[in-house]
């Protein structure tokens, strides 16, 4: 008796629907918000690690050593990449130190020197100046806002500036809040830098490079701080708000910024960095027990609600 084997068919496995470009585009948006609210969010623990450093470490020496723990961080994961591409950094020498002056050393040094003579919610709030002049950048370099992110954008700012003015819009400052304003300009002008970076060169040897080129250009700084100043005693307290502000301000959160605005523009991001008083209020009624008023939630409520709108496309 014959036995006749049966080909069996096997069906072809079901395609997968292709994502629907409004569907990823939302999905990359989504993953940049996200990103920039990270950094947001750990950006506002170092104004308060920067603001109980001021009394112990010469702002100089914070930021010097601050690069140094953040480039020991990032090296790991980082230095392959760095190595490989290391042509490419030297072709882009020239943007790559720009973008580390302002968003490296410049910046930082500005904000440890700030922490001298203000509070950390006024640096958290004033720092939450920076979308208008990333939004003033990317005007400039033809990105349309729209009118829902400009109104949005004006929400926010409205809030930030009745909240550092108690309630008026004509705020009074003093030489801290003026050293912030510098930063805001600062990191809003890196911000900036960021939408030009090479799209060969990869995002942890640009970050790497950054770090590194950042304390090179603080050295000579350091040298004279120490100097003229003195070293500092480490203290326990003291290594834990620089390993802080090394590991978690620089690295995570340089790296998730850089990519947020690489997903979403910096005008897009520099919105959700408007959160960064809220952020700075909660962690000071937490960690200092600070109160907040009905005056401050109405503030932070018009940043929330001017998030919302300009986050949005």
């Amino acid at each position: 008796m014959a036995v006749t084997d049966r080909t069996r068919t096997t069906p072809p496995p079901l395609a997968r629907p292709a994502a629907r470009p409004r569907d990823t585009a939302a999905r990359t948006a989504g993953l940049g918000v996200l990103l920039a609210l990270t950094a947001t969010v750990v950006w506002s623990g170092s104004f308060v690690a920067t603001r109980g450093m001021a009394d112990t470490v010469p702002p100089v020496q914070a930021v010097f050593w601050r690069w140094i723990i953040a480039a020991a961080a990032v090296a790991p994961f980082a230095a392959r990449q760095a190595w490989r591409q290391r042509h490419l950094i030297r072709r882009h020498l020239a943007y790559t130190a720009l973008a580390s002056f302002f968003g490296v050393a410049l910046y930082n040094t500005l904000v440890h020197q700030a922490g001298l003579t203000t509070s950390a919610a006024n640096m958290g709030m004033i720092m939450a100046a920076s979308p208008v002049v990333m939004a003033l950048y990317a005007r400039a370099g033809g990105e349309r806002l729209g009118p829902r992110r400009t109104l949005g954008l004006l929400t926010a700012l409205a809030g930030v500036l009745l909240l550092v003015g108690d309630g008026s819009l004509s705020p009074r400052f003093g030489a801290g809040d003026l050293w912030m304003f510098g930063a805001a300009l600062s990191f809003a002008t890196y911000s900036a830098l960021l939408r030009r970076k090479p799209a060969e060169l990869g995002g942890l040897a640009f970050l790497l490079a950054t770090f590194v080129l950042g304390a090179l250009m603080l050295a000579p700084a350091y040298a004279v701080s120490l100097h003229l100043q003195g070293g500092f005693a480490p203290t326990p307290g003291t290594a834990g708000m620089l390993l802080y502000v090394g590991v978690m301000s620089s690295a995570v959160a340089f790296f998730a910024w850089n990519k947020a605005v690489t997903l979403i523009g910096a005008a897009r991001a520099g919105v959700v960095y408007y959160l960064q008083p809220v952020c700075v209020a909660g962690l000071g009624l937490l960690l200092l027990g600070e109160r907040t008023g009905p005056a401050e939630l109405l503030c932070m409520a018009l940043i929330l609600g001017g998030v919302a709108l300009g986050a949005r496309r």
